[in-house]
């Protein structure tokens, strides 16, 4: 009976009684913090930093990036369809800020930030020498959504930092990399690993 009256106590709490309502706005935190090297030519190539990107599809692996048509790479992208997301480290964080801020129709931000632009091995854009993890994509489908567009592309090729492989077991070592994280404004360091799939039902 105490039983029942707890479950009829509980149908009648309103989300209003523990949260505060907020107009509509994107706050699905945290994400990763990216740059996005594009252009088709050493004199062309730029960098973008980008939060609105993730994984869409596993087979064929496909992800998606999001960019408001008045930037400069927007039209670097939609005339190439190729594009690189470099993942970034603690080292990395200062270049990532200022490449979201400032444009590539005034600035080199390859030499401004001191990062060195290598060609990619299968799409027609530079990949980030000093990045950990660089994803090679080619454009599917661009989605005008609003103030941004949505780029979905396949993932065609993934280069990974030999220095951040471990030697034991050949795998990638995303701690070891020390990535950054962004969260409503403000770029973080990653926490230690509290679990690893499937550990809450493994025996």
């Amino acid at each position: 009976m105490k039983e029942r009256a707890k479950y009829a106590a509980d149908d009648q709490l309103q989300a209003s009684d523990t949260h505060q309502s907020w107009k509509p706005g994107t706050m699905i935190y945290p994400l990763p913090a990216v740059l996005v090297s594009c252009g088709q030519s050493p004199d062309a190539y730029n960098l973008i930093t980008i939060s609105w990107v993730g994984t869409i599809c596993s087979n064929p692996p496909m992800c998606y990036i999001s960019v408001r048509p008045e930037r400069h790479s927007y039209k670097l992208l939609k005339e190439s369809g190729e594009f690189v997301i470099n993942l970034t480290n603690e080292d990395m964080a200062f270049a990532t800020d200022w490449c979201g801020v400032r444009s590539g129709k005034n600035y080199n931000k390859f030499k401004k930030m001191k990062l060195t632009p290598v060609k990619a091995e299968k799409v027609n854009a530079p990949m980030v020498q000093e990045s950990p993890l660089c994803i090679e994509c080619r454009v599917k489908e661009i989605i005008p959504l609003g103030s941004h567009d949505m780029f979905i592309a396949e993932v065609v090729n993934v280069l990974a930092d030999k220095r951040y492989i471990d030697p034991a077991t050949d795998k990638f070592d995303l701690a070891m990399a020390k990535l950054l994280a962004y969260s409503h404004g403000h770029y973080y360091k990653m926490g230690e690993a509290i679990g690893k799939f499937g550990w809450s039902v493994k025996k």
